[in-house]
């Protein structure tokens, strides 16, 4: 009997494997198994490499699905996204997100629409390492800004420390909303809602306060 698992790459709190199963279960799902990876990086961990994530090859058999919000939670790193996705689709696994309710799998024999299979597995691992690098340099434009400026002005200390804005990150990267996180983390809605726009001044803040 083929099961349906739902595998989460989320930070340390677990509202974001709640989150990340709720979404799931009311886009139609109903999750047999949850196999979740906690403050791993999808960028230079590869699935294979995490405690969980490994798992998921002797746990997943042909007929099984694996549910993932979007293929960004498998990683952050286009060669081992699109190598994961292809090993599960030849071992006859169907792999389905949550966003846009997409499914790949290997029933198809027709050449032109195994091309556009394959052409929007590998755009949407593309934009997951894209999206990754884009925080990295926020990170490194945010760590420089704070070195620039010196300690002439650090402004206001900021209302969260490290961990929680990864939180806020994460919960954001999966969809949920500034009221959402404002009750998840304790963080103000507005503080939220600056962290979206700008991440680097995030960044920026705690390296002036050396958080």
């Amino acid at each position: 009997m083929s099961r349906t698992v739902l595998y989460a790459r989320v930070s340390t709190a677990d509202q974001t494997l709640s989150h990340q199963r709720t979404q799931a279960e009311m886009a139609g799902f109903v999750i047999d198994e949850v196999v979740a990876d906690h403050g791993v990086s999808g960028v230079s961990t590869r699935l294979r490499e995490r405690a969980e994530g490994r798992r998921l090859f002797d746990l997943l058999r042909k007929g099984d699905v694996l549910v993932v919000r979007w293929l960004d939670r498998l990683g952050r790193n286009y060669t081992d996204v699109t190598e994961v996705v292809r090993h599960f689709m030849q071992q006859g696994v169907i792999v389905r997100t949550v966003i846009n309710n997409m499914t790949f799998d290997g029933s198809t024999s027709d050449p032109v629409q195994q091309a556009v299979r394959d052409s929007m597995i590998a755009f949407m691992a593309a934009t997951a390492q894209a999206q990754a690098e884009a925080l990295r340099e926020a990170q490194r434009a945010g760590i420089e800004a704070a070195k620039a400026n010196g300690n002439r002005y650090r402004g206001k200390k900021p209302t969260f420390d490290r961990s929680k804005l990864i939180v806020v990150r994460d919960m954001l990267d999966n969809g949920a909303g500034a009221s959402e996180i404002s009750k998840a983390t304790g963080i103000s809605r507005q503080a939220i809602l600056r962290i979206r726009e700008n991440p680097a001044q995030a960044e920026a803040a705690l390296a002036r306060w050396g958080m």
